[in-house]
């Protein structure tokens, strides 16, 4: 989505009702740098936000989105337009949370591993050593627990049996036994488990 268009076209239209940037956001509850943010281009409204935006601007959510006033003849058209922009930036947001993962990963286990290898071979005292080892396996478990919830909310998993994709709860992923990004859980849909593998698309 085009944000500058966007916010050049929520500017135009809060103008068209004789608003000013501070008395729109009065009406939404937020402070006026948020709307500047919106009109610069900088930003989207909040999801929660964009129905009593475009309550306000007179205009629907798809006009929002596209930046524009549609036609009638349009209308499906755009909105179809819309939702695959919106499912297209979904898979690049959540193609780069895994790349995160992965990297979050390599660190927290590289710098519990030097941790390690610097108390066996390094002479020091017990005590040292033992802090050194829990100075690595604190930020090993924080990168694993976080690891996890990256893994979790990103995408979707699928079922084996009746192919329902969903995003499991946090506690379903932290405890399935798995092999890379495919887990051993209980699908919601058909109540089956199976080995569900990390899917991006819907």
């Amino acid at each position: 989505m085009d944000q500058i268009k966007i916010g050049r076209f929520i500017a135009a239209c809060r103008k068209q009702q004789n608003l000013t940037q501070m008395q729109l956001a009065e009406k939404l509850g937020i402070t006026d740098r948020a709307v500047s943010k919106w009109e610069r281009g900088k930003g989207l409204p909040d999801a929660s936000l964009m129905l009593d935006l475009c309550s306000e601007l007179k205009i629907s959510v798809n006009e929002l989105l596209s930046g524009e006033v549609i036609e009638m003849t349009q209308y499906n058209q755009k909105a179809e337009q819309q939702l695959l922009e919106l499912a297209k930036e979904r898979e690049e947001k959540d193609k780069a949370l895994l790349h995160m993962e992965i990297l979050l990963g390599v660190l927290a286990t590289a710098v519990l591993l030097i941790c390690i290898f610097v108390a066996n071979y390094v002479p020091m005292p017990t005590w040292a050593q033992i802090v050194l080892i829990i100075s690595g396996v604190v930020p090993f478990i924080i990168g694993v627990v976080y690891a996890i919830r990256i893994e979790q909310i990103a995408g979707f998993y699928e079922c084996e049996h009746c192919h329902h994709k969903y995003v499991p709860k946090y506690t379903s992923v932290f405890f399935s036994p798995h092999y890379g990004r495919t887990r051993l859980m209980q699908c919601p849909q058909c109540g089956k488990r199976s080995w569900q593998k990390k899917s991006i698309r819907k």
